[in-house]
């Protein structure tokens, strides 16, 4: 691996920088299982929200006693906390101990997202070279759906190779077949496997899907991953609010020399450390890649 594009991975960018919680970052455990599993006591996945409506009336379950949690306390706190730095800061606002027994009331509320950028910026912290991925995961459920999922990167100096690590799914209320903190790639479907995969019609619409409301599936869905990947392997892990212009636009309805230069785009991505010259080329030439729709734009 070269030096240069480990070094490239210990950077930090304005989501992932820890500012003045850099050296409590660095006091985490080193152990990733216990680091990960610490995590993730911390957070409560929003989702859990959706699928159970009774939550907040339930005094003992996995998340602790959830009548303590405010109904004012919105479901989803992605928004609020968009960065590493916000959740950390907004975790130990709550609650200075960053104990595994931390009070529901005082966890915060955010997706995959947040935890992959989370442990991306503890780790990078430590000097450890590490990114945040977004693709989609089909061991999120057991109904063979490829569901959008962020998960965190990392290079284990000491076997010289990169490993898949998924804080968000660090829990004993999931059984998962695989060793979370070295996720098989073959596990995970990254942003361009699946814009490639639906191009060449491997995937059914219906079979990769984006938790947007209402859902984005197919081919919209795999351009999502495509781009929040592209921008996380260039240290830019934008929200989920952000989108390149032209493609938002067009209701990412593109023509197919559009769909064609994606196409070279996701091919250099399926192996970015090989591409990374080409990938960072790209990244500072082509300008609409990085001109991002949002509220206000």
């Amino acid at each position: 691996m070269k030096r240069e594009i480990l070094d490239f991975y210990r950077e930090t960018s304005a989501y992932t920088d820890l500012g003045y919680y850099k050296e409590f970052a660095r006091n985490l455990p080193d152990d990733m299982e216990e680091l990960c599993f610490l995590q993730r006591m911390q957070i409560i996945h929003p989702v859990v929200f959706k699928k159970d409506k009774d939550i907040r009336k339930k005094k003992e379950c996995f998340w602790g006693d959830m009548t303590k949690v405010p109904e004012t306390m919105l479901d989803f706190e992605d928004d609020i906390f968009p960065t590493a730095l916000g959740i950390l800061a907004e975790l130990l606002r709550r609650d200075a101990r960053y104990l595994a027994q931390r009070k529901a009331e005082d966890k915060v509320h955010v997706t995959c997202r947040g935890q992959a950028i989370l442990l991306a910026a503890v780790l990078k912290a430590k000097g450890v070279p590490a990114r945040a991925r977004s693709g989609f995961a089909e061991y999120i459920g057991s109904d063979g759906i490829y569901r959008d999922h962020w998960i965190t990167e990392y290079f284990d100096e000491k076997e010289g190779r990169w490993k898949l690590a998924d804080a968000d799914l660090h829990c004993p209320d999931h059984e998962i077949p695989f060793d979370l903190n070295d996720i098989p790639y073959d596990n995970f479907l990254f942003g361009a496997g699946a814009f490639l995969g639906m191009r060449a019609g491997k995937y059914k619409d219906e079979n990769v899907q984006f938790a947007s409301v209402p859902p984005t599936l197919g081919l919209k869905a795999a351009i999502r991953g495509l781009f929040y990947d592209f921008h996380c392997l260039m240290n830019h892990e934008i929200i989920f609010l952000h989108m390149p212009k032209y493609v938002c636009d067009r209701d990412f309805e593109l023509s197919e020399e559009e769909y064609r230069e994606l196409d070279e785009l996701a091919k250099l991505m399926l192996k970015p450390d090989e591409n990374f010259d080409a990938l960072k080329e790209i990244w500072e030439s082509n300008k609409k890649f990085r001109m991002m729709s949002g509220v206000l734009n």
